[in-house]
């Protein structure tokens, strides 16, 4: 009886110790697999990111402005209606219009009103302006002045009469309508001191 104990007893321990080789073993192999296999698995290093390229910066140009031009603006007297001398067959230096044809006063107008309207301003045409008229070679300035007519429009005058072309006269160097009593009073050509010549 004493004799299965004791073989119970040693039977005990050696399955302890065998237990305990085997934990040793384990351990060891635990320690041979981890130091074989370089111990825990690599960390992958992080890819870099990268830095993104910034865009280039646009800079905006102000658009060159074109230089206005200077320009004057016309006067008056550089857009009105020129007159002039010229001299016409026997009558010497009378009035005669920018074209160059002959200008006339009316001896039935009341001063510097003119009184030719109608089918008397078809046969004999005021000489009208839109600036201040125009003295040119030989006329006096300051005997031209204006008049408004009863259609609105401004009729050139010379020493306070207003002045006319008449129809019949086609080219410069007629004078095909002086002395004509027509419209009820004579027509005349004017002369640089703005009175009648009368032949």
């Amino acid at each position: 009886m004493r004799h299965d104990r004791g073989v119970l007893s040693m039977t005990r321990n050696l399955v302890m110790l065998g237990g305990t080789l085997s934990l040793v073993m384990l351990a060891a192999c635990g320690s041979a697999t981890t130091s074989t296999l370089g111990g825990t698995s690599p960390t992958q290093s992080a890819t870099p990111s990268r830095t993104p390229t910034p865009a280039p910066t646009v800079v905006a140009r102000p658009a060159p402005t074109a230089k206005p031009t200077a320009t004057s603006a016309p006067s008056a007297s550089a857009t009105g209606t020129a007159t002039a001398l010229r001299s016409v067959g026997t009558l010497g230096q009378i009035l005669v219009g920018g074209n160059g044809r002959t200008l006339y006063l009316f001896l039935g107008d009341a001063g510097a009103t003119s009184t030719c309207n109608g089918s008397c301003a078809q046969n004999w045409p005021p000489l009208t302006t839109v600036g201040a008229p125009r003295a040119t070679s030989g006329v006096l300035q300051s005997l031209l002045g204006t008049t408004k007519r009863q259609e609105g429009t401004t009729q050139v005058t010379y020493n306070g009469h207003p002045l006319y072309y008449f129809v019949a006269d086609s080219a410069p160097g007629m004078a095909n309508g002086e002395g004509i009593d027509a419209f009820g009073a004579h027509w005349e050509v004017i002369n640089a001191t703005g009175t009648d010549v009368v032949k």
